[in-house]
Parts: C-alpha cells; structure tokens; sequence
C-alpha cells in the first residue's frame, strides 16, 4: 500500500524533536511491513497548503496518515478535509498524543480510523490490514476505532505495547533536521534543544511506572518501560553520526535513568568509542545519585533535565511520592551537577492545584539561585478534555494559556495573568550548553539535510 505519514501544516506553539519522531518512526516500520511509504513533517518544514494538496495529488496515496498533537488540532481538520477531496479512497488514519486522550472528537472529522491505544505504529498497521483486507465488517481492532457503514466502532481490546527489538529507529536521511535546529535557535524560548548545534534524537525507552497524574506518557506508552538495548542504541548513534553533522544526542526517553544498570552500560559503552559523542536526557530528581552522575559526565552527559514542577508544600499531595520534598532533593543535584560540569535543566509547573503565583516565583527564583535553567510550563487538566469539545476548545491543551480562566479565579482567588507573567515574563538565563558541544565542520550542511520534502519510498 502506497501511505503518507504526516504532520499537518501549523504553527508551533512549543517545540520538541523528539514529540515529531513518530512521523518517522511509525515510516521505517510500516515499511518493515512492505508498505511504501513517504514521511512528511509539514509543520516543520513551514509547508503550505497548497503544497500539500500538489503533493495528495501526485502522490496519489492510498492512505494517509495524520500525526495529531494537541497543537495541531485545526491542521488535522484540515488536513483531513483536503485529502478527503483530493482522495476521496484512501484510508485516513490518525494517530498521537490527542487521539490517544481525546479518541471520540476525532469521531467528528472525516476520517477511517483512530488510533487510541497501544504503541502508534502497532495500531496504524492494523488499521492498514483492514483496509488491505477490504474493509470488512468488524466490531473493532485493537487500540483502534474504526468507521464502516457510517458508524464509528469502538476497539475489540487495548492496543499492543511492541517489545523494544520491534521498534524500527527512524531514518535520519528523511528527518529536516535543520528545521529542527532553527525552532531551537532562541533560547528564550524554553524549548528543549540546545540553540546553534545540530541534534540527534536517539529514541531509546518508552513507559514509566513514577504516575504523575498531570503526564500524558502512562496513557501513551503504558507503565511499564521498555528499553532498546545499549548495543543497538550506540549503533544507531554511530550510523547517524557518520550520515549527517550532527553535534550531540538528546536521549528521548521519559525516564531515562530509571533502569540504573543500562545507563551504567551505555556510559561504559560511549566511554569505549573512538568519537565523543556530547548528550542530554530527562529523567526524575529521585532516578539520580552522585556516582551516577558522574559517570554520566564522564561518558559525554552535558545537560540533564529533571521534573521539578514545585517546591510549595500545598501542592504536594497531589504529586506521586518520588516527587515529594523536591526543594532539598534539587538542591543536591544541583550540587552534583555543578561539580561535574552538567547543565541542569529544571521543569516547573506554573498553576499546579495547591500552588500561587508567589510560590511559583520562588520555585523559580530558588532553582536559578542554584545555577540552573528554569523551564516553566503550564498545568493542563488533561482529564477534563471531553469528545464533544470544538477545535478552539481542545486547541486550549497546549499548555499556553489556562483552559478555564474562570476556574482559576474560582479555586485560587487570583487573575490567570498573575500566573501567565511567570511564563511570559522572560528571564537572562543563556544555556552554557552550547559552548559545551564542539562543533561540526560543516560543509554546505544545507545540502547535507533534508530540508524538502523527503519521501523515501520503501
């Protein structure tokens, strides 16, 4: 079958690498599959909508594939009507981080199948084998909603969690990595990549146990992990470097040195290649000790970012256990990551339930007083997203700007704005990050990079 995997045309309010990578990662295994596929991140790329219809046109897909985001909701629409009138008999499947929160309002777009649960390229393959099969009449798949004869099927079982060793790694050749490295050029941003060095995103883990009720990734990848292993990781990081001037890795993993033994291994392993390779990764406050650390440090490690979300007390029933007494826990990682040379990167909600705009400001203020980067972001009630919502409304889960004003007002006694200022507000923090990375003799990187559309048929 002839598939596209897209990315809708938007305009990013916030931008991580690694949250695009299933546009390929889903690609490389459908091609597994014996599918032909082409992988197109419109968003990045700043296509138009012309030059996606010229392309639904040409290409003549018979399915396509549309990766949804909370901040991509009106370009999933849209992308769904134009290859409804340039396609009209090609499946159209979606897939992501809203569908997987929010299945039934994609019931209100014009599309085949939603898929829900389970890892995204289990469920987007199935969906392709039903249309493959003729489009018989089922109850469901599963981690898919399907529509036939005018009716929406809910899935027959949860979606499949895939063993690590089926995961296919994405093709770096078709990432547009330099788009990438652009959206990271403005450190006040906040956005996770180092400014002016090119990026590797090395997807290694998927699940976490810690169950943060504001974290998206239970739902998406389930509570257990499941990692590749260090052999494969490092050849992927190897291959990668020798096809494209990349200048470090960030390690995309939710919790990345949860399984204290593999990093120990991949630090062993890293130390024992010819080339240095510069990374960064995300992990708890509580999944770190000093001699971890600094074998870390020792093996390349020049940024580790942490959830903080808080240093008020109010606030800490509703966190997990792990996350408790975070003010004295950051300190001492703080102190250990000074000591060796690593950046540490701290998130912090602003608005959490049990939190005010003065203890937000002092989270902040204490985090920076320990040399550390502050990265602020918005408390979302994911749960309270419901199917019948608009676009506008569901496009309000992006983390910008509060969902209910009035119920801040309501449950805090304060403006939304009080809290918004501390997101808004800018701050002189430059990332020493960037001096930390050698950087690549880059010779016309601009024709080394895929920085058109980059179909790579199987």
């Amino acid at each position: 079958m002839r598939v596209l995997v897209l990315w809708p045309p938007h305009v990013p309010s916030y931008f991580n690498a690694g949250h695009h990578l299933p546009v390929f990662s889903i690609a490389a295994y459908l091609r597994t599959k014996g599918h032909h596929v082409d992988a197109l991140d419109a968003g990045a790329l700043n296509r138009t909508w012309k030059e996606l219809a010229d392309r639904l046109h040409q290409g003549r897909y018979e399915a396509v594939v549309l990766v949804n985001e909370y901040d991509v909701v009106e370009g999933v629409r849209r992308a769904a009507d134009y290859t409804r009138a340039l396609l009209p008999e090609a499946l159209l499947v979606t897939v992501g981080r809203l569908s997987y929160q929010n299945p039934g309002f994609f019931h209100t777009l014009d599309l085949d199948a939603v898929v829900a649960s389970g890892d995204y390229e289990a469920g987007t393959a199935a969906a392709l084998d039903w249309a493959g099969a003729g489009r018989p009449p089922v109850d469901g798949l599963p981690g898919v909603h399907l529509r036939h004869t005018g009716e929406w099927h809910r899935p027959s079982a949860p979606g499949t969690w895939l063993p690590a060793e089926e995961w296919a790694l994405p093709d770096v050749t078709e990432i547009p990595y330099t788009a990438y490295e652009n959206l990271y050029r403005t450190d006040e941003n906040k956005f996770c990549g180092i400014p002016e060095r090119l990026e590797l995103v090395a997807p290694v883990a998927r699940g976490c146990p810690v169950g943060c009720s504001f974290c998206d990734v239970p739902p998406m990848q389930g509570l257990r992990e499941r990692r590749l292993t260090v052999e494969r990781t490092v050849d992927y990081i190897r291959d990668s470097f020798t096809r494209l001037p990349f200048e470090y890795v960030a390690f995309y993993a939710p919790t990345f040195t949860l399984n204290r033994g593999w990093v120990l291994d991949l630090c062993t392993a890293l130390e024992a290649e010819p080339r240095h390779y510069p990374w960064k990764c995300a992990t708890t406050l509580h999944h770190l000790d000093e001699e971890l650390v600094a074998r870390m440090a020792a093996a390349g490690c020049i940024r580790i970012s942490v959830g903080v979300e808080t240093f008020e007390e109010n606030a800490e029933p509703g966190l997990p256990r792990v996350k408790r007494r975070a003010e004295t826990r950051t300190e001492e990682v703080a102190r250990w990551c000074r000591a060796h040379g690593i950046e540490l990167n701290c998130f912090v909600i602003v608005g959490l339930p049990g939190t005010t705009p003065e203890g937000a400001r002092h989270t902040m203020a204490a985090v920076k007083d320990l040399g550390a980067r502050v990265r602020p972001t918005l408390y979302t009630p994911y749960e309270q997203m419901r199917a019948d919502m608009t676009e506008a409304q569901l496009s309000a889960y992006n983390r910008q700007t509060f969902v209910d004003p009035e119920a801040v007002r309501a449950t805090t006694g304060r403006e939304p704005g009080e809290f918004l200022a501390l997101l808004y507000g800018g701050d002189d923090y430059r990332t020493p990050a960037t001096e930390r990375i050698p950087t690549t003799e880059r010779v016309r990187v601009v024709e080394l990079l895929p920085t058109v559309d980059a179909g790579q048929p199987g």
